[in-house]
C-alpha cells in the first residue's frame, strides 16, 4: 500500500498576505510654538501662539519626567492634533 501524499504545514495555509500600506488614519501631529501666558493646576498651560490664537496645553509625558519646569514668558514648541485645535501637548521649551 502507497503512503499518503504529504500535506504542506497549515500554517502556511493560513498565513495573511503581508501589505506594506500605512495605516488609514495616521494624522501627524500640527507642530508650532507660542509663549506661556498662564499657569494652571496639573501641569495645565494657557498659551498665546504666534499667530495670536490662546490654547489650553498640558505637559508631555518626557517634560513630566524630568521636571521640567515653565513660568509665565516661556516660550515653548507644541504639538497639537488636527482634530482638536484648542487644546495641545507641550514638548519642548525653548530658550
Amino acid at each position: 500500500m502507497p503512503a499518503p501524499p504529504v500535506l504542506e504545514s497549515r500554517a502556511c495555509a493560513r498565513q495573511i498576505p503581508q501589505t506594506h500600506e500605512e495605516p488609514l488614519s495616521v494624522e501627524e501631529p500640527i507642530e508650532i510654538e507660542g509663549t506661556v501666558f498662564t499657569v494652571l493646576p496639573g501641569t495645565m498651560f494657557r498659551v498665546k501662539l504666534d499667530n495670536g490664537h490662546e490654547i489650553l496645553a498640558h505637559l508631555s509625558g518626557k517634560m513630566r519626567k524630568h521636571f521640567v519646569r515653565l513660568t509665565v514668558g516661556d516660550r515653548v514648541r507644541l504639538e497639537m492634533s488636527p482634530y482638536d485645535l484648542t487644546k495641545a501637548r507641550i514638548t519642548y521649551r525653548l530658550r
